[in-house]
């Protein structure tokens, strides 16, 4: 049985940070995105002066927020209390393995599900509900609660482990087949990294260097981009080992030139945690043998591993026409059609359901051997059974539940699923515990990527503009390096950019909050060249722009990272007082003239209020970064304690 107890625990205590980095960005950006005073209040979403029983409550929205009252606390004030407690909670998990436990798992995953619950389209992205699948896995995987034998390797760890795998497939195929079920030309063309650097979300600086990188190596990292999705994840449940430590240094690579280039906060940290699951103990501690039968096993295993990857290569070469021109560059050309590719993902559907099935199958057959073989004593022998057997029907079930999402892949395969299977996983979809995902569908920006200016005036004719702490604005602003904190406003700005339709909740909010200068909601946007801090304007409007980075000419003495051109009005010019608007946000709940409910733990809301004054001065990437870096002097210090009291 192949060691995973190592691989298992750093895989928690990964998963422990990246709740950190959710946790800590959404807790400095509460009051300006739901306090009450914020785009979209969370209590638009919870009534807590309903008189209704606390568990019909928790039926209609099962959210922790609930229990505020019990507090003496609002809403508001409550999101406090989860946000910070599930910093602490990951906190200890990063810095201890002694709360690497299902218990802490647990209350992390309600903790993060409840906020999740009211975030609105703030919160609707696919690394929220990735990260719920993969917190609630970790419920399965983390042990009851530490002990030293938990340095023994036991034989569920195999079978729960094996879920995260399950998983990473899942994500990273359905990634890379979407981007070409969706029929989008640029993807067709293999153009799509022409744009992407300047269209994404929030580029960092060396996304501008990676713009203008040759036509045809970007053309080439495309097709890169194409295979690491669609042909490597397959690779994950290859029983050589080596083939599938391969695999994981391909995707590390893949992830960490995301991470370079594109401020995607916790997702792709996430993904690295979720890579973990393709390594064992071996990997960690390297197995030294003299042994000649184990030496000729292990040269066996690097030729095969070579065997496997020139395939795929020659396989490469062959479906995108790579070749070499006459000027020593590499041209590649897709050369299958779509009907093609439909027929070919028509069968690898059902196929990697069946490898997945194939594969967990002998996970589950190593364990109940082990637990008979390796375990010592007939009573341990009939508990470790009775325990596998538990983990085995959760993880089985589990896995049945992912199918229905992950067929919808080709629409041949909807039929195929049970139908009461399909009324399970409906029933239970809210909880977020199995996913479908699929990432850049269709590329934007062919023409330029549009960004939504919003402008202020006090009637004198001139417009001045605001600006955003990390989305592209000022021509000359830098490109930051924000990630893993995300900031939701910044990101949903780039989605309005995407649409014409103005008329969004959160959006007339964002133009009300402005123009009454709400500082809730001037703490997301640049506060420091806020043009209208005396005096909130009397009007605002938003208009249209198209950005395209600058030549690469001017890579040496750089002035401004973008030009831009308006493209049109956005939307119309409103006031403080504009009655359509009002009305609109008012029957949305988003304004109020009287306060939802009284706070009566007024020592408790100090302390919060304190808390917040504190954070409040530290920028926020700079504040998840700091907290990791004292993370990690906690545990260097404690490594290095114990390595003095054994010496």
């Amino acid at each position: 049985m192949a060691q995973v107890r190592y691989t298992r625990n750093l895989f928690l205590r990964g998963i422990c940070i990246v709740y950190l980095f959710a946790f800590l960005s959404f807790y400095v950006q509460i009051p300006g995105l739901y306090g009450d005073n914020g785009i979209l209040p969370a209590r638009t979403q919870v009534d807590l002066k309903a008189r209704a029983p606390l568990l019909q409550k928790l039926k209609q929205k099962p959210t922790l927020l609930w229990f505020a009252p019990y507090l003496g606390l609002n809403v508001e004030y409550m999101l406090d209390i989860l946000s910070l407690f599930g910093v602490i909670l990951s906190f200890a998990g990063f810095v201890s393995q002694r709360f690497c436990i299902a218990l802490v798992f647990s209350l992390l995953w309600s903790l993060y599900y409840s906020v999740y619950q009211i975030g609105q389209t703030f919160m609707w992205y696919q690394w929220d509900v990735l990260l719920l699948e993969a917190g609630f896995l970790c419920i399965l995987i983390a042990p009851f609660w530490y002990s030293q034998r938990e340095k023994i390797n036991t034989p569920s760890d195999a079978v729960t482990f094996w879920t995260i795998r399950w998983l990473l497939f899942r994500l990273m195929f359905s990634s890379g087949v979407v981007k070409l079920t969706s029929g989008c030309p640029i993807w067709w063309k293999l153009d799509a990294l022409n744009v992407y650097f300047e269209s994404q979300g929030i580029p960092t600086a060396l996304a501008w260097y990676a713009h203008h990188l040759p036509t045809w190596f970007l053309r080439l990292t495309t097709v890169g981009v194409n295979i690491f999705e669609l042909v490597i994840p397959f690779l994950f449940f290859f029983p050589n080992r080596k083939v599938r430590i391969t695999a994981f240094y391909m995707q590390m690579f893949l992830q960490i030139h995301i991470i370079a280039t594109g401020n995607y906060n916790f997702f792709n940290f996430l993904t690295i945690c979720l890579c973990i699951s393709l390594l064992d103990d071996q990997f960690f501690y390297k197995r030294k043998s003299n042994n000649n039968f184990y030496n000729l096993v292990k040269y066996f295993s690097t030729i095969l591993c070579i065997l496997v990857y020139a395939g795929i290569l020659y396989g490469t070469y062959v479906y995108y026409n790579l070749r070499i021109t006459d000027n020593w560059t590499i041209q590649s050309d897709i050369a299958f059609t779509q009907e093609q590719f439909d027929y070919v993902l028509s069968r690898a559907v059902p196929i990697s359901m069946s490898i997945g099935i194939v594969s967990l199958g002998f996970a589950i057959a190593d364990a109940t051997v082990n637990s008979l073989l390796t375990v010592k004593g007939l009573r341990n022998k009939i508990v470790t059974m009775f325990v596998t057997s538990l983990y085995t029907a959760a993880v089985c079930f589990i896995v049945a539940l992912s199918f229905v999402p992950y067929a919808t892949l080709h629409n041949s395969h909807n039929s195929t699923i049970p139908t009461e299977l399909r009324k399970i996983q409906g029933k239970i979809d809210h909880l977020r515990l199995v996913n479908s995902y699929g990432l850049f569908r269709r590329m934007t920006g062919m023409g330029g990527r549009p960004e939504v200016i919003i402008e202020g005036s006090n009637g004198d004719g001139s417009w001045k503009e605001y600006e955003f702490l990390y989305k592209p604005g000022n021509v000359n602003n830098s490109l930051p390096f924000v990630a893993p904190h995300q900031p939701r406003l910044d990101w949903q700005m780039w989605f309005a950019a995407l649409s014409t339709d103005y008329q969004k909740p959160w959006l007339m909010s964002l133009a009300y909050r402005l123009l009454s200068g709400q500082p809730e909601v001037m703490a997301l946007m640049n506060n420091v060249e806020n043009p209208f801090r005396e005096k909130p304007p009397l009007y605002i409007r938003a208009s249209l722009y198209r950005y395209h980075y600058t030549p690469w000419s001017q890579s040496w003495n750089k002035q401004a990272w973008w030009t831009r051109e308006k493209v049109g009005n956005y939307f119309p010019i409103f006031s403080h007082d504009h009655l359509p608007i009002i009305d609109y946000l008012t029957k949305m709940k988003i304004i109020r003239d009287k306060s939802t409910f009284k706070i009566t733990n007024e020592p408790l809301k100090l302390i919060l209020d304190s808390i917040r004054s504190l954070v409040h001065k530290i920028e926020a990437s700079l504040l998840l970064w700091g907290v990791f870096t004292a993370g990690c002097a906690i545990i260097m210090t404690g490594y290095n304690n114990s390595f003095l009291k054994k010496k």
